[in-house]
């Protein structure tokens, strides 16, 4: 009852990993440029994500801009649009397969055949959270990095924004769900290699029949 609870608690994990690693990757405020100028009231929210540019200005107007030149992006956006989608599709696919392989749920056939559905799944969630994990910490790399330079001007300088912060607790909440869910699938095998089941050895035919046979040669 214990592993099947945990296995529902690392569910729940993974789903709020599925959802917060798409909505990274959708999201536009990866990098986040606060112009706020002489007058509080013409300030202007400059925003960049992996698919397109946003501003927001203080009267209340919000245009966007999606980049549709692949080649005329930078590396580290190329391969952060990569990983992400990679990273939601193996997810999605996680969240199918576990919930075949999960003990409080009546499919999947025997127990043998769940638990290496629960393992494969723990796999696409492990997998998932290190393609979410590795785009971000690239993408916080850069910020930081010209954050820190001296020749870029004060006004091309961002800082990291919302979905960064996103997909870095969908990447944890996706490692935690794999961890749980290949732990609890090892540890049961681990168990049955362990403590295999006893044998019980029956008197053969044959004994019965030379048994039966001296005890009619004393007659």
């Amino acid at each position: 009852m214990a592993s099947a609870s945990l296995q529902f608690f690392a569910f729940i994990l993974a789903l709020f990993g599925v959802f917060g690693d798409i909505a990274a990757t959708l999201l536009p405020n990866w990098k986040v440029n606060a112009d706020v100028g002489s007058n509080i009231i013409t300030a202007i929210t400059q925003m960049q994500g992996l698919w397109m540019d946003c501003t927001w200005y203080s009267t209340g107007m919000f245009s966007c801009t999606l980049k549709y030149s692949i080649l005329s992006l930078p590396v580290y956006i190329q391969a952060a649009r990569t990983t992400m989608v990679l990273s939601c599709i193996l997810s999605a696919f996680g969240i199918c397969i576990t919930t075949v392989g999960m003990k409080c749920t009546k499919l999947g056939g025997d127990t043998d055949s769940k638990n290496h559905a629960c393992f494969a799944g723990g796999l696409c969630f492990i997998l998932a959270g290190i393609f979410g994990l590795v785009p971000t910490s690239w993408y916080t790399r850069e910020i930081i990095s010209n954050f820190l330079d001296q020749t870029i001007p004060e006004s091309s300088k961002h800082e990291p924004g919302g979905a960064v912060y996103t997909g870095f607790i969908s990447a944890g909440f996706l490692l935690i769900a794999g961890v749980i869910f290949c732990s609890s699938c090892f540890k049961r095998q681990q168990g049955a290699w362990m403590y295999p089941p006893k044998q019980h050895h029956f008197p053969s035919t044959e004994q019965e029949s030379n048994a039966g046979y001296n005890l009619k040669d004393y007659v």
